[in-house]
């Protein structure tokens, strides 16, 4: 098993190898397994490719975002003109029926509510939005509503897991409880379990998903 050293070296490697991070910015903390990014970086889209990154090192079995967007004063932007650039980039996204999202910006921070049908589609509004000059952060509280018998779901889930080469499938079990899936086992990275939870919100009829997948850390995976 990997000693908390071993794993902060692999994440300030990873950090180091990704082309639009500039590690010395950022700052991590290991232990017992869990990584914490601090420090401050420019850009949301950066954020979130630093906990990506994170998350990929084997031997990571949680990560805690503590960096902080700061833009500066050539990419700041008003809460009405980043508003505008929102309704915007929704408009222009054909996957995304923007008359049933409400938005709201604050302080830089834009929040998205509303319900759609496809979890892709939640996902395609958080993604169309997030990469906006100004933008310090995106809270997705879009709900997903579909009329779909809730005795499909596991068997669309267990399908999917098995479909996929990122997931094993053997070592997860999927309880669906009306609309909501409760994914439990174990996995071999943090970047497996946030595999298996986006599988399972593609399942048609599922609105929420409670991702209870431990991170084991199997050395032959090295």
């Amino acid at each position: 098993m990997k000693t908390d050293a071993q794993i902060k070296e692999d994440v300030l490697a990873e950090l180091l190898w990704q082309p639009n991070i500039d590690e010395t910015k950022i700052g991590v903390i290991v232990e017992d397994g869990v990584v914490t990014l601090s420090g401050i970086i420019n850009s949301y889209t950066k954020k979130l490719e630093a906990e990506k990154a994170a998350k990929n090192v084997k031997g990571v079995k949680a990560v805690a975002l503590d960096i902080e967007v700061k833009h500066g004063s050539d990419f700041k932007k008003t809460d009405k003109e980043i508003a505008k650039a929102v309704v915007n980039a929704l408009t222009w996204n054909t996957s995304i029926p923007e008359d049933k999202i409400a938005i709201k910006v604050e302080d830089g921070w834009i929040y998205l509510s509303g319900e759609l049908k496809w979890s892709y589609q939640k996902d395609a509004a958080k993604k169309a939005v997030q990469n906006l000059l100004g933008v310090k952060g995106v809270v997705n509280s879009i709900q997903i509503k579909q009329a779909v018998q809730p005795s499909q779901i596991k068997e669309k889930i267990t399908k999917a897991f098995e479909r996929s080469a990122q997931v094993d499938a053997d070592n997860v079990s999927v309880l669906v409880d009306g609309h909501t899936v409760t994914l439990r086992g174990t996995v071999h990275s943090v970047a497996e379990k946030d595999e298996a939870q986006k599988a399972a919100f593609l399942a048609p009829g599922v609105y929420s998903v409670k991702n209870e997948l431990k991170v084991q850390y199997y050395p032959e995976y090295a």
